[in-house]
């Protein structure tokens, strides 16, 4: 049976439709001896996807006021320094995947070396985009953003976290360090993307207070779905690999607390992430259906 779309998916779907846009349009056709960089760029940074951080900067902005076509320049930022994680991610020297959204993945498509300056250029350009004069026009929003981002995306960050679950393959690991791991990993960037739309709009403490508090929660819960989607899920459907966090050993929220346990857990964390936004009217409405998303989604 057809079922409508709902206001959720329709804005998720706007999203992703406008957030391409914006990228194309920062990732042109070159011609000389880069121009096979900005190849592999494209392939990395178009490929499809959720585009799901990019629609938490929208929507976090939207509660603020803020014009979309400021939001979309750092959505569009985030969604760069997420796809150089994914193209590093799949080398050999880390997890080493053949496959990423359904095709092949950078580094086999094109080669390792290419694969490398590809992330490297993406992260980059993600730093150019938001410290463009059309992202605020007060340098000191621009300023906490490249700080706030860089902070969410560095050694205390996402890179921070990647190298712990890099360290912890065949390691003993409990559940807070495994928590610790992907509020790294996985959550810091998620928290930036939350938070992007309170400081864009100027938004006090206590709203930016609430929306980390709901990305802590949501961004867990996202993590121990993709736990579960690893153990669960099918390749032809989730996009990539399945099965390889448990043939490299690595500890997770399923391998320490089980499937059941843990996908109560990811409800109970989705719940609290949709209590913290109680101060906000129905605008963060789009926002709660997120956190229930995000433990649904198929990949």
């Amino acid at each position: 049976m057809f079922e409508a779309p709902t206001p959720f998916n329709i804005a998720l779907s706007e999203t992703q439709t406008a957030v391409e846009a914006m990228l194309d349009a920062h990732l042109p056709y070159p011609e000389g001896p880069e121009a096979f960089l900005f190849q592999a760029m494209r392939y990395a940074a178009l490929a499809g996807g959720k585009r799901f951080r990019p629609f938490l900067v929208c929507e976090s902005a939207r509660l603020f006021g803020v014009n979309s076509r400021s939001a979309l320049r750092v959505a569009a930022a985030v969604e760069c320094v997420h796809t150089y994680s994914l193209v590093h991610d799949d080398l050999p020297c880390m997890d080493d995947d053949d496959m990423r959204r359904g095709q092949p993945t950078v580094h086999r498509r094109f080669d390792e070396a290419t694969a490398v300056l590809a992330g490297d250029a993406l992260l980059t350009l993600a730093f150019d985009i938001i410290a463009g004069l059309e992202t605020h026009e007060l340098a000191e929003v621009r300023i906490e953003l490249v700080r706030s981002l860089a902070a969410a995306a560095g050694a205390h960050g996402m890179v921070g976290g990647q190298m712990i679950d890099l360290a912890s393959e065949g390691a003993s690991i409990d559940m807070g360090g495994i928590t610790r791991l992907q509020q790294l990993k996985t959550g810091a960037l998620i928290a930036f993307s939350c938070e992007a739309g309170a400081i864009l709009g100027r938004g006090p403490q206590d709203r930016r207070h609430a929306l980390h508090a709901y990305a802590h929660d949501m961004g867990l819960a996202f993590q121990i779905a993709d736990d579960l989607l690893d153990v669960e899920g099918e390749a032809e459907v989730v996009g990539k690999a399945t099965g390889k966090d448990a043939e490299a050993g690595k500890a997770t929220f399923v391998s320490i607390l089980g499937v059941e346990r843990a996908r109560a857990q990811a409800r109970m964390l989705s719940d609290q992430a949709i209590q913290h936004l109680d101060l906000f009217d129905e605008k963060a409405d789009l926002l709660r259906e997120a956190a229930r998303f995000v433990i649904n989604r198929p990949n």
